[in-house]
């Protein structure tokens, strides 16, 4: 069952960025962001009561905000990605995440780096490198927002698994709704273009798919160990290539499949690392989905 939750998951957060596609650019990317989150809110409106009982302290709340910056930065910049370069390569770089995480981790959590996990890492950057292929073809904005945008969910991961020790998942999952929400309103609002009804409709069956994707890890993250649920993550580059190849056009780039292969095996190294070591540090990929 864990492995099938995690699968559904990977539907989930594959259609995310399949609609935001289908956007082709027609909205901007801080207002295509910032609807997405605006429509998210209706799924909290039967939590309010008790998230209106909550009382944080000024440093949760300093936390909430830095948390709620970072990743209205990251929101912008993959939305900004996803208008600029292939599906395939948008999934095949969010990889990233988990090892940024591990990186930060050293620093902010005071984690120790050891070979085993120094070599997954290197690993986790020639992926990269065969993604990118800098030299051997012209990159574009969007790779370079897709490294950025992966950083600074990393960074908004560990502050949320910080958080997630002091309030519970409900609060930590509102929080950051409602900081990112008001985080990227004015940008919105600075290059607005009112939406079609149609637009509209994409952007809440983005909110929906992706609330979908954080419900149905919930459920695979109770029905089987990360180390498990962690591998079946690879099929979010499977699908993102067959949608991307049906649906727009992008042909299959076997430097891209081989990459995002690479970075997922240094992934579910590290995570099989932290499970026999007994600890978790390195989230799910799809932890850091917004």
């Amino acid at each position: 069952m864990g492995i099938f939750w995690m699968a559904v998951t990977g539907l989930c957060f594959v259609m995310v960025t399949a609609l935001v596609k289908s956007l082709d650019g027609a909205v901007p990317a801080v207002e295509a962001g910032f609807l997405r989150y605006l429509m998210g809110l209706v799924f909290l409106i039967p939590v309010w009561r008790r998230l209106a009982a909550v009382r944080l302290t000024r440093r949760q709340w300093g936390l909430f905000s830095l948390r709620g910056a970072m990743h209205t930065i990251g929101v912008a910049l993959w939305f900004y990605a996803m208008s600029r370069i292939p599906l395939a390569e948008v999934t095949a770089m969010n990889y990233l995440n988990p090892v940024y995480v591990t990186l930060l981790a050293v620093f902010f959590l005071g984690e120790t780096l050891h070979i085993r996990r120094i070599m997954a890492i290197v690993a986790a950057l020639i992926g990269t490198l065969l993604i990118l292929r800098p030299g051997f073809r012209e990159l574009d904005p969007g790779h370079f927002a897709m490294l950025a945008t992966a950083l600074v969910y990393g960074v908004s991961y560990l502050l949320a698994k910080v958080l997630s020790g002091e309030v519970s998942a409900t609060v930590v999952v509102a929080m950051l709704s409602v900081t990112v929400t008001i985080g990227l309103a004015p940008m919105a609002l600075a290059v607005w273009v009112w939406p079609t009804g149609w637009q509209v409709f994409v952007l809440f069956g983005v909110a929906c798919f992706a609330t979908a994707g954080h419900y149905a890890m919930t459920l695979a993250f109770a029905a089987a160990p990360v180390t498990v649920t962690q591998p079946v993550t690879f099929l979010q580059l499977v699908w993102s290539v067959i949608l991307g190849a049906l649906f727009f056009a992008e042909p299959v780039d076997v430097w891209v499949v081989a990459g995002g292969s690479l970075i997922m095996a240094a992934v579910v190294f590290i995570t099989w690392r932290e499970a026999v070591l007994n600890r978790r540090v390195t989230p799910v990929v799809a932890e850091t989905k917004h």
